[in-house]
């Protein structure tokens, strides 16, 4: 008797574990929102098209006490998506929160607007704007049947300030931020918060292909005078995912040390 009540009651709490994807999250601010996730008791089901960085992360998180399914793919791909969502309804039933963290800039292609390439717009515009558009939309509609969800939007200060030379990208981020106000507004009186994430300059592994000068050129904008790192994210994303920001929806938060004030 004693047995069949502790695999009851296991059962019980694992039914009440809520279930987060993170997409784009082998590094970086992913991986420190994934991380931050499962020390707030989520179970995880991770994305990301680098294999090693998902083994380390998903080990990672199991010796937090969290399950994880790990999927490595493009989630340009709509075959991997597909497999993505079969995967998560299969192991865990369904998604409470989605982080569509998964964008990247063209910065090694970065020029003028005039100087630019429409290869160039096209290919940031999926991964960093239409890419969260599909998983979204994969995601949300069992949120909707169950009255409950987190949904957070990776954008980037960039949106706010217009940083010259990356057009292409303060498009998608910008995007992004017309994206969260219009799904909040649709999904907010079924229990369901959206929010936008606007990060800053975050020691990410895109800082190690910059010049020191660069570096220092951009700390000079930051009133902190420093980089920020991934973990200062991840609290705010898993504060966005919990109970106490359940009144907070539509709005772009900044996290940036004050290189742009809303």
């Amino acid at each position: 008797m004693a047995g069949e009540f502790f695999i009851e009651f296991e059962q019980f709490v694992m039914k009440q574990r809520k279930v987060a994807l993170v997409t784009g999250c082998a590094n970086g601010i992913g991986r420190a929102s994934a991380l931050s996730l499962a020390r707030s008791g989520m179970d995880l089901v991770l994305v990301d098209i680098e294999q090693e960085g998902l083994d380390v992360l998903r080990k990672n998180v199991i010796d937090l006490g969290s399950r994880s399914a790990v999927i490595c793919g493009d989630c340009q791909d709509e075959h991997i998506l597909d497999e993505v969502f079969e995967f998560a309804q299969r192991d865990f039933g369904a998604i409470d929160v989605l982080v569509n963290n998964l964008g990247r800039s063209a910065r090694e292609h970065a020029s003028s607007f005039l100087d630019s390439s429409p290869d160039t717009w096209s290919a940031v515009l999926d991964i960093s704007l239409m890419t969260t558009l599909r998983v979204t939309h994969r995601a949300a509609p069992s949120m909707k049947r169950r009255g409950w969800g987190r949904i957070i939007n990776m954008s980037s200060d960039t949106a706010l300030i217009g940083d010259e030379g990356l057009a292409d990208y303060a498009a998608a981020k910008s995007g992004l931020l017309g994206f969260t106000r219009v799904l909040a507004r649709e999904l907010g009186s079924y229990g369901i918060t959206v929010n936008a994430i606007c990060p800053g300059a975050i020691k990410t592994r895109a800082h190690d292909h910059l010049k020191p000068s660069i570096l220092e050129k951009i700390k000079s904008t930051i009133p902190m005078n420093r980089v920020g790192e991934p973990e200062e994210v991840a609290g705010l994303v898993s504060f966005l995912s919990g109970d106490g920001a359940s009144y907070i929806t539509g709005q772009a938060l900044a996290i940036n040390g004050g290189r742009y004030m809303l």
